[in-house]
This record gives C-alpha cells, sequence and structure tokens, in this order.
C-alpha cells in the first residue's frame, strides 16, 4: 500500500501538477523521481516561475551567453530560454500522456502577459508558440480576461490546447466555459476532430482570502453582529468560492450542450485549483489542497506546497462538502459590503500586473547579463 499522500490523491481522481519549472530539475531527473515516486501528472509555468528560476539562478548562464555572442536579443534569448525548457519537460512527460490517453501530462507555458488585454495579439502569441513547441501535451496560457475569451473561442477552434489563466470569479469561470464550448463547436462543424483538444481553467484560490481577509479584520473591533460575521468568513471566502466553481463545472460539463461534445471525443475543460500554496501563515500549509480534492480536477501547487502535503496531506473527498455553506458565505459577505464580483475584477487586474512585473523584471535581468548595449526586445 502507498503512503504517499501525493500519490494516494490519484484515488479521487484528482491530478496534481507541479506549478514550477527549472532546467536542473528536468536535467538531473528530479522530475522523473516525482512523477514516479509522487505521481505528479503535469507542470505549470508562468512568467513570475521563469523570472525565478533564469533570474535567480546560473544554470542558465552558458546557454545566455552562447545566445548572446550569437547576436540574439534579449527576448529571443527568453524564448529560446523557456520553449526548451517546456519541450523537454514535455518530454518527460509524453509517457504519461500516452498512459492516461491524454488527459494528463501537460506542460504549459503563457503567452506574454502584456497581452493579457490584446485578443488578437494573444491569438497569434499562442499560434506562434503552439507552433514552436511542436508537442501534443501542451498547453498554451491564456489570462482568463475580457479580452482572453474570443482568443479561447479561436485557439480550440484551431485544436490549440489551451490553460486558461488567472480565474477568480464563477461568472468568469462560466464565460470561459462558455468560450471552450464554442471553440470545440466551431471545430465539429467544420468535420474536424476533437478528441485531441485539452483544456484546463485555472482558478486562483490563495489570492481571494489574500484580498478578502484583510478586508474582514476591518470589521472585528466592531459591531457585534458584523464582527462575529466576518470572524466566522475569515479564511473562508476563497475555498467557498472554489466550490461554488466547481458546481457550476459539473452543471455546464453535465449538460446535454457538452454531452453532444462528448458523443464527439471532446473532453471537459477541468478546474485548476492554482495558487494553492498558503500565503498566511496562520493557516495550514495544506489548507487549500485539502479542502479542494475532488474528481476531474487538477491541483497545481508549487514544491514547498507539496513537499508539505507529502509529509502531512490527509487525503479526503472534500470539495463537495458545505456547499450549502459556501452560498451562504457569500451572502453573508454581501451582507457585510463586500461584494464578491467588485473583488474578482480587482484580482484580476492585480493579477496581469504581477505576470508583467516579473516578466519585465526578467528581459532587465537578461539585459544586464548580456552586457552594455542591450535591451529588451520589442514587446
Amino acid at each position: 500500500m502507498n503512503t504517499n499522500p501525493l500519490k494516494r490523491l490519484g484515488k479521487f481522481n484528482q491530478s496534481i501538477w507541479l506549478d514550477y519549472i527549472r532546467r536542473d530539475l528536468i536535467e538531473s531527473g528530479e522530475l522523473l523521481t516525482m512523477i514516479e515516486q509522487d505521481g505528479l501528472l503535469g507542470m505549470t509555468s508562468n512568467p513570475a516561475i521563469f523570472q525565478q528560476a533564469i533570474g535567480e539562478s546560473h544554470g542558465y548562464d552558458e546557454a545566455i551567453g552562447t545566445m548572446a555572442r550569437g547576436g540574439q536579443a534579449v527576448q529571443a534569448i527568453y524564448e529560446t530560454l523557456s520553449q526548451d525548457d517546456v519541450r523537454s519537460a514535455a518530454d518527460v512527460f509524453l509517457p504519461t500522456y500516452r498512459r492516461t490517453r491524454g488527459a494528463d501530462g501537460y506542460v504549459s507555458l503563457e503567452v506574454n502577459p502584456h497581452l493579457a488585454r490584446d485578443t488578437e495579439g494573444t491569438i497569434r502569441e499562442a499560434r506562434r508558440l503552439w507552433a514552436a513547441l511542436d508537442r501534443p501535451n501542451v498547453l498554451i496560457k491564456v489570462p482568463g480576461t475580457q479580452e482572453g475569451l474570443p482568443a479561447i473561442r479561436s485557439l480550440v477552434s484551431e485544436g490549440i490546447n489551451v490553460n486558461v489563466t488567472l480565474l477568480f470569479g464563477l461568472t468568469r469561470c462560466r464565460e470561459v466555459a462558455e468560450a471552450y464550448l464554442e471553440g470545440l463547436e466551431a471545430r465539429t462543424a467544420q468535420g474536424l476532430a476533437v478528441d485531441q483538444v485539452a483544456s484546463v481553467a485555472s482558478f486562483f484560490v490563495s489570492r481571494i482570502d489574500g484580498h478578502v481577509d484583510p478586508l474582514l479584520e476591518s470589521f472585528f473591533e466592531q459591531g457585534l453582529k458584523a464582527a462575529d460575521t466576518a470572524r466566522e468568513l475569515h479564511g473562508q471566502v476563497a475555498v467557498a468560492s472554489a466550490r461554488l466553481a466547481y458546481q457550476g463545472y459539473k452543471e455546464i460539463f453535465g449538460g446535454l450542450r457538452f454531452k453532444v461534445l462528448a458523443e464527439a471525443g471532446a473532453r471537459p475543460q477541468r478546474l485548476l485549483w492554482a495558487s494553492t500554496g498558503t500565503k498566511n501563515p496562520d493557516y495550514s500549509d495544506v489548507k487549500y489542497m485539502e479542502a479542494l480534492i475532488g474528481p476531474e480536477t487538477v491541483n497545481t501547487a508549487p514544491l514547498e506546497t507539496l513537499a508539505a502535503y507529502r509529509d502531512h496531506g490527509d487525503p479526503k473527498a472534500r470539495l463537495e462538502l458545505e456547499v450549502p455553506e459556501a452560498l451562504q458565505a457569500m451572502e453573508h459577505l454581501k451582507s457585510l459590503g463586500i461584494l464578491i464580483d467588485d473583488v474578482t475584477r480587482q484580482l484580476e487586474d492585480e493579477g496581469v500586473k504581477k505576470f508583467i512585473l516579473p516578466f519585465d523584471k526578467l528581459m532587465e535581468t537578461l539585459a544586464q547579463r548580456i552586457g552594455p548595449g542591450q535591451v529588451p526586445g520589442p514587446i
């Protein structure tokens, strides 16, 4: 009997992915070890992760130097480094992709974060990255902004795998699922196959509590009723939101509209729990992993969160617990004057900025390593 809590999550039909990428992780065999010992089924990346991997280590120095001497500009160097890492990781996960018949084994690469509000730019960039990576088991990450919705429809209709990122709100989750369905329907209308198209919708969890908790804390010293309500909601809103998002997922992908597509071989767009590392030190370091275990979902977590869960995780199906309480939590939040739609809009705006900043910082770091006279390439 396997006692590794990470591997036991597979019994609940939840896939564990790693929210990190680094060249030496792949080349040293550590990634393969995690696949074998932890049951790791995929990997995600983002601009902040590449800033950490490339900008804060010397593992890429030789490659950077070679490309710089060859006259490559900063952004071309970044693209080569990131794409090489994603292709290498995808090759490591290819047996997983084949074994699961395309259900898992994916590695994600994000479009330039500066394109988050640019529909046509996102489409062009996603097509280019998809062609450059040239792997069946990669996902192109597209921000789930309003401008990203038509991009999702278009890319899915072209058979490009999409990881929709930066999702915080229930309304946007539904819009993203709708865009995915429309893309599949457009593809079937052209007589094209849909059985090889994959997509996940990345719902960012801990950032919700990170934003809402300070608002709730402002009530603690006020009137008894408001203070009591705020204390009950403290640290609960993120999980409540995720549980309600899952109910929406079941409704959409359990409906007749998707059934028609499923008969043609289409896969549902699984919910992926992102931002599952605990940021508040007062909370359990496995808080968000424990609460959101449920079927047909993915949890992508950083190395330290996976290590914590490997050490003291307690896998149980908890995703569909306390759904009425989750609905009630949203009503109580509203009674305090905290509107969840306003919160999620702000988090989306902040999320775009949080990816742009490390991306730009990495471009500056690469320019400095290359030497005088080099500037970041065009965005």
